[in-house]
């Protein structure tokens, strides 16, 4: 029996690090009782590594992973003050393959850093070899995935990633460089096109982004990393209060097969199914076995055989998203709700099954305002490993839930993983 290679993976982390980490963590199986992972370590806010022997296509998991921004291969570590073998490791990266070649550089670490002399000595190193070139820039220290995908870099290029190992610059301090190369970009265009594409949107009541629907998905069903394209997945997944579809029609792209959603609204049912069926045509999705109907959340036992669920994946109804709602009635009856939805979950979930669902936070001038629901005989699951759990860029509640939400929202979402 032969021992497989290890190989070191940088994640470069959506603007939620905390969430991105916890999907990730669930992908690869990472518990919350993990303790021992040095190989498995956050290295910045931005950037966390994973060394593993799994052997899987970079391009098919990133389309999976809503909170990933980049995917590389880190390919050595040396010392930081070792500047000139730093660009020794950069020439050995360059493998040019006709026609003009593009390279970039991003670094993620702190302050700036000035990556000319670098980029003169590549150019430097591919004139020599009489190969046209051009070195993509930015104004940020590191390129987006837009300016990544939009100059090919993962195809006919290549974007260099240097990751010190500590907060110092390059040239400073002790510590490690990681030198790395970008496999893989989110495809920040089939995001936008499900998000602002499809025919049935509510923009008035709120729409939940794809990104996150598929984070949530992660976090419920936690599928293989090494899972190729097109793998229809087993398992029935519900969204309780559907909405626009978005959680279904996200599930119906990574190839969750027996999707069933409701909600008390006939409008919301409706955008489901046309949601689906244009996910079916304009995005080739595989035709699921889906079961879209109308009914309160709290009879939804009646309609679903007991302990039959293998995921529930929803955001409920957050209560009033405009104006200066009275909270002091809106919390209680949100209580109520949740409360009693997550009885009824309990009847038709596995035994082994998970809830995944965002709960509300009220953002009144300097104040924040919460529920507290009845969990039920549930009990709310940490998503981050444990040597992670006291990284000081891991912000958890004191509840173990995470926080999902910009400046300007006066409603935040709070990520609830739930067994």
């Amino acid at each position: 029996m032969t021992n497989k290679t290890l190989m070191q993976y940088f994640f470069i982390l959506g603007n939620n690090p905390t969430l991105s980490v916890a999907e990730i963590s669930a992908v690869f199986g990472l518990g919350a009782n993990d303790t021992k992972c040095p190989i498995r370590r956050l290295v910045s806010s931005s950037v966390f590594i994973l060394e593993t022997s799994e052997d899987f296509d970079t391009r098919v998991l990133i389309k999976r992973l809503g909170g990933i921004i980049k995917i590389g291969e880190i390919k050595n570590e040396i010392d930081k003050k070792d500047l000139e073998k730093l660009k020794k490791e950069i020439i050995k990266l360059l493998k040019p393959e006709g026609g003009k070649f593009k390279f970039g550089f991003s670094y993620y670490g702190s302050g700036k850093l000035n990556l000319k002399p670098l980029a003169m000595e590549t150019k430097k190193y591919l004139r020599e070899k009489n190969i046209s070139c051009r070195w993509v820039t930015s104004q940020e220290k590191t390129l987006s995935s837009v300016v990544v995908e939009q100059n090919k870099l993962t195809s006919r290029g290549i974007e260099i990633v240097i990751i010190p190992t500590d907060n110092s610059l390059l040239g400073e301090g002790k510590g490690e460089v990681l030198i790395g190369q970008t496999l893989a970009v989110q495809p920040f265009k089939e995001l936008s096109f499900r998000d602002y594409g499809r025919p049935a949107r509510d923009d008035r009541s709120g729409m939940l982004p794809p990104k996150l629907a598929q984070i949530m998905i992660n976090l419920a069903i936690r599928p293989s990393p090494l899972e190729g394209e097109g793998a229809r997945r087993a398992g029935e997944v519900l969204d309780p209060f559907c909405g626009s579809g978005t959680i279904l029609t996200e599930a119906m792209l990574m190839g969750y097969q027996n999707l069933i959603g409701c909600d008390i609204s006939e409008k919301a049912v409706s955008s489901t199914k046309k949601n689906i069926e244009w996910t079916i045509e304009k995005l080739k999705a595989k035709s699921q076995k889906s079961k879209i109907f109308k009914s309160n959340v709290l009879l939804i036992s009646k309609f679903i055989e007991p302990n039959s669920i293998n995921a529930i994946i929803t955001e409920p109804y957050l209560g009033p998203q405009r104006g200066n709602p009275n909270l002091q009635k809106t919390i209680p009856e949100l209580e109520k709700l949740y409360s009693d939805s997550l009885a009824e979950f309990k009847k038709i979930l596995k035994p082994d099954g998970r809830v995944v669902m965002i709960w509300p936070i009220f953002r009144v001038t300097h104040n924040t305002y919460r529920i507290s629901p009845n969990l039920g005989g549930f009990k709310i699951v940490n998503p981050i490993p444990g040597h992670l759990q006291n990284n000081p860029d891991i912000k958890l509640t004191d509840r173990n839930t995470i926080i999902y939400g910009r400046p300007d929202q006066k409603v935040w979402r709070e990520i609830v993983v739930l067994e």
